[in-house]
């Protein structure tokens, strides 16, 4: 995947990404937390914001990119309005994982890595969000939801499509 030019930005985008990274100390150990506001503003990571991000920690545009590419809660790239990520962990396997995969499914006509036509829902699994307490779970945008039963799915989902 190839980085964005940072004349891609809008100025009020450089604007609210430059004054989101304002809010933190210019150290390495701020790196995360840099990442999680330039997505909280824009919605997503691209190229010219990781480059912004290398500059005011003074670190390689690689490392950025390396660190924001790993981690699945970052999208590097516009994606759907929501996000659905479901655990697929041992303990969200073991309660039902597969089950509300399913639901999940059959409620949007997609499989994991695929967006909906409509550009409303995305899918993807992950390894582990760390709330294996009430597996199994999910997290739609940032909100946790667990102890999940396929028959909650449809409801679950027309909230999200309300928004």
């Amino acid at each position: 995947m190839a980085v964005e030019k940072t004349c891609c930005a809008s100025a009020e985008e450089e604007k609210a990404v430059r004054t989101a990274l304002e809010a933190f100390e210019p150290v390495r150990t701020n790196l995360i937390p840099m990442l999680h506001a330039v997505q909280e503003t824009l919605g997503q990571i691209p190229g010219w914001a990781m480059e912004e991000v290398a500059e005011t920690l003074n670190v390689p545009v690689a490392e950025v990119w390396g660190t924001a590419s790993f981690y699945t809660m970052f999208d590097l790239q516009s994606r759907a309005k929501h996000i659905i990520r479901l655990c697929e962990s041992p303990p969200c396997h073991i309660t039902g994982a597969a089950g509300i995969l399913d639901a999940i499914q059959e409620e949007l006509g997609i499989g994991p890595g695929e967006v909906t036509p409509d550009g409303v829902f995305g899918l993807e699994l992950v390894s582990c969000f760390g709330v294996c307490g009430v597996a199994p779970a999910m997290i739609v945008d940032h909100e946790v939801h667990g102890n999940l039963r396929p028959e909650m799915v449809p409801q679950l989902l027309q909230k999200y499509r309300e928004q």
